[in-house]
């Protein structure tokens, strides 16, 4: 078989878009398609944006990519017009009923500002694409070994914590990028995250290259511009990215995005796609000597670091929150997981026109969350009465606001649990049956449902990535039973106090779960000081203590090993 660097060398990944045209007007099948393409065609159909499904053969996973998570209300009403009309399964897969809790028809917000849509079929992706021609939209390079979408604040150009807004610099950025056949193919993925907001919630932090706001003074005169943070990532070997010593005018954010893609072309790990990402690249030639080759590789002059304005990190922007405009306000929704339904969303964009204003937009934020922009005050009120927003309102309890999940066993191929779900579930039981202090506005748990990180586990207050888990069902010493599970970790966080989580319990039964979780948070009630977050308690409390508090659950943590063990 050969490697996916080999696929890659064989034909440029972004000349399968004109393939995909070829395909759809022939009507051909995976397996004509797989005879007449050879085996590398499925790693390059992720160029265009596309993912087969896991277990149903024969359909797609379509990415589509905004910007900064910015959305005109006629972007949004396409995309959800696409969801509602061609995201839906066969009867063979249960038709309208596929999904218990969701039915069919849904679209997916991602932690990176993208849409997911499922039980695509080869047939009808140019209509997609012409579709999205129409309003600007785009799938290409939503997936595969180059620059991906490109991150942004939610909130740009509308909150107060904002120094400049920075979607300006997104848009040119993710305009070079995509389509870029010179930087279409790259070593691995490579991410990044561009905002102008004191406040971080585009997560700098783990993205392999984070522009946030900074000031430097140059001939005297103050000038507004970007800090740089490199290499940082999650899935194995996570990392927080490393400051380096520049600062990028607004103006030159291109050219620097330009030569980091260049220095990782150059100089990224191409034999072992294990550690073949930048933060590894980074982690190797230290951040003084990257930087060097950047600058090295770079066409404008690069000026030494000025004043940091970062001061924290906002993990969502759910609720009714002013605008700096007087009597303008924006309202982001609560989707847990972020899946919804395709005509939820032709009803947000219709209401968004209607009780906003001609500057209204929508923004998908890296929470799985949305909020709408540009609200008068004395429409806000109609517009969380809309049908749509009764699922989303804006006032979640803790666990609802903080829950995330990736695609899971459902559709993904690397999925070993089912997440979305069962964090939906989990979420709202868990508001019904735990108290937490009243100043705990949010507990973020993120579910993975394999070691890849797409929902971000290590970062949260609670993290799982799944597991298979043996169990000892009859008490005789022998596993005989093998079911869900997943490691169990406590204690991430973004920001000033960032760090992983830990994780604490390893081959958790997923009945064991919310039991253990109640006899935490039932310790967190007890023990933490006031203002301390559950996350800041988990840190303070030594983990032997953490799995014994666990273990006092109803349902034990410890019968469990994983099943590969």
């Amino acid at each position: 078989m050969n490697t996916v660097e080999e696929w890659k060398r064989e034909k440029h990944p972004l000349d399968v878009i004109d393939d995909v045209y070829e395909y759809a007007e022939e009507e051909l099948s995976f397996d004509e398609i797989e005879e007449r393409a050879g085996e590398g065609v499925w790693e390059r159909m992720k160029w265009t944006g596309m993912y087969t499904h896991g277990r149903q053969r024969g359909y797609l996973m379509m990415r589509t990519k905004v910007p900064g998570g910015y959305l005109t209300p006629e972007q949004a009403k396409v995309i959800g017009e696409v969801a509602d009309e061609f995201a839906t399964a066969p009867e063979e897969y249960g038709g309208s009923e596929q999904n218990e809790l969701w039915g069919d028809a849904f679209l997916d917000i991602t932690t990176r500002q993208d849409v997911q849509t499922h039980w695509i079929e080869i047939e009808d992706v140019p209509e997609v694409w012409e579709r999205y021609d129409d309003v600007g939209l785009t799938t290409i390079q939503g997936c595969g070994d180059g620059a991906r979408n490109v991150l942004g604040c939610p909130a740009a150009g509308l909150d107060d914590h904002e120094c400049f807004d920075a979607q300006p610099v997104i848009d040119a950025v993710s305009e070079f990028f995509t389509g870029n056949r010179e930087y279409g193919n790259l070593p691995r993925k490579f991410k990044m995250t561009i905002t102008g907001c004191r406040q971080d919630c585009a997560q700098s932090q783990i993205n392999d290259v984070g522009l946030v706001p900074a000031r430097k003074d140059i001939a005297g005169e103050p000038h507004y511009g970007f800090h740089v943070r490199v290499g940082g990532g999650l899935s194995d070997g996570p990392r927080m990215g490393s400051e380096l010593d520049v600062f990028v005018r607004p103006e030159d954010a291109v050219e620097f995005c330009r030569a980091v893609a260049q220095t990782f072309k150059e100089l990224g790990d191409r034999h072992n796609r294990g550690v073949c990402r930048m933060r590894y690249l980074v982690q190797q030639m230290g951040p003084d000597g990257f930087e060097q080759a950047v600058r090295d590789r770079c066409s404008v002059d690069l000026r030494s670091r000025g004043r940091d304005l970062t001061e924290g990190y906002t993990g969502d922007h759910v609720g009714v929150h002013d605008q700096r405009e007087d009597g303008l306000q924006y309202v982001g929704f609560n989707v847990i997981t972020g899946r919804m339904g395709g005509d939820e969303f032709v009803e947000a964009a219709r209401a968004a026109r209607e009780y906003g204003t001609e500057e209204t937009s929508i923004r998908l934020a890296t929470d799985q969350n949305f909020l709408i922009s540009h609200i008068p005050e004395e429409n806000v009120s109609s517009l969380l009465a809309e049908p749509f927003a009764a699922d989303y309102q804006p006032d979640p309890g803790p666990f609802s606001r903080g829950a995330v999940g990736c695609t899971g066993s459902e559709f993904c191929n690397y999925g070993i649990i089912e997440t979305k779900n069962r964090v939906k579930r989990w979420a709202r039981e868990l508001d019904e049956r735990i108290e937490t202090p009243d100043d705990l506005e949010v507990v973020r748990m993120h579910m993975s449902g394999c070691s890849a990180s797409c929902a971000q586990p290590q970062i949260a207050d609670i993290g799982f990535r799944g597991e298979t888990v043996q169990l000892d069902t009859d008490g005789d010493g022998d596993p005989d039973d093998i079911v869900e599970g997943m490691d169990f970790g406590l204690g991430g966080s973004l920001g000033p106090d960032n760090d992983f989580l830990d994780w604490v319990e390893t081959a958790v039964p997923a009945d064991a779960v919310i039991p253990a979780l109640e006899e935490l948070f039932a310790a967190y009630g007890e023990e933490h000081e006031d203002g301390e977050r559950f996350y800041e308690w988990t840190r303070r409390v030594d983990n032997d203590r953490l799995r014994t508090v666990m273990q006092g659950a109803e349902a034990p943590v410890s019968k469990g090993v994983a099943a590969d063990d």
